[in-house]
């Protein structure tokens, strides 16, 4: 057995060493990323996931319990994420921006939401050790979030109307063309943002509102600092290549909102009474691996019969 420190170091090199050789690839890739690399990357980031869990089960102490919640965190975050790439897809076609330009967007879009992933979990738990009622605030969240998700439409991306992207081009200088992946450029002794860098911004502010669900949702399953942060850092580090993998064919999962929408009343109400009964974590798992199997099964079936 290992103690937790152990796997925190283990957890760093692993992540670390991944996302140098994955950044060093992107950045010296010409044009988009393929299917077959995004493919390959999405199964490395799984697969290394499902590894690091299978070593919780076997060397962390209480690891069988612990493995548990790792991985019903990891698949609640990876179904959020799922969902976020419809908001992707309609951001880059807002900005137009190149295919050819986008995975160095989500490449600093990513790295800057697992800061602020970190700072909001540790926040979270913070919260609820300090005022354990708070729980209650954060399943409301997740109830209404599963309500808006279900129920709230197709939303659409108003570029115009977005406060940080107001913000923004109102006290900077912006560029009307891009150039190329650079976030800033100098003109005549002045520096100009790019339609690139108001992309980044656009993508950070909504992973921001989506932090919102996404961190009180694995915080239902487990207060543990230690799970809530790798099985979500996990989760998002795998989002980039993922993007370009479904890109083609998120549309045809017609019915998956739906699933993920069950699966936020379900971790809602599971921390709403986990005061009065804990749901042991192996039903979580069950229910939402169920969930997930459930509704992309529909979505391919309706998606044949069209």
């Amino acid at each position: 057995m290992f103690n937790e420190l152990t796997f925190w170091i283990i957890f760093i090199i692993i992540v670390t060493s991944i996302i140098i050789i994955d950044l060093y690839i992107t950045d010296h890739r010409k044009g988009g990323i393929t299917l077959k690399a995004s493919l390959l990357w999405s199964g490395i980031w799984i697969m290394t996931a499902l590894f690091f869990d299978v070593f919780i089960y076997f060397y962390l102490v209480d690891g069988h319990t612990k493995a548990l919640e790792f991985l019903t965190g990891y698949l609640v975050e990876k179904s959020l994420s799922v969902d976020n790439l419809f908001v992707f897809l309609m951001i880059f076609s807002v900005m137009n921006v190149p295919h050819r330009n986008q995975p160095h967007v989500l490449k600093w879009g990513i790295l800057s939401a697992v800061v602020f992933r970190i700072i909001f979990i540790l926040a979270g738990v913070g919260l609820i050790n300090l005022f354990h009622p708070i729980i209650y605030l954060f399943a409301a969240i997740l109830l209404f979030a599963s309500y808006r998700m279900a129920f709230g439409g197709e939303g659409k991306i108003d570029y115009g109307k977005n406060p940080v992207i107001k913000f923004v081009t109102r006290y900077f200088n912006i560029m009307p063309d891009y150039e190329g992946n650079k976030f800033f450029v100098r003109r005549n002794k002045k520096t100009f943002l790019t339609p690139l860098f108001l992309t980044l911004v656009l993508i950070e502010s909504f992973d921001i509102i989506f932090a919102v669900d996404s961190i009180p949702a694995v915080l239902a399953i487990t207060q543990d600092p230690f799970i809530v942060i790798t099985s979500n850092i996990f989760a998002i580090l795998g989002l980039r290549a993922l993007y370009f993998a479904l890109e083609g064919v998120v549309n045809m999962f017609k019915y998956l909102k739906y699933g993920v929408a069950v699966i936020l009343f379900f971790v809602g109400i599971k921390m709403m009474i986990s005061e009065f009964y804990k749901i042991p974590t192996e039903w979580s798992l069950g229910f939402i691996m169920l969930c997930l199997a459930g509704s992309v099964i529909l979505s391919l079936v309706h998606k044949k019969s069209d």
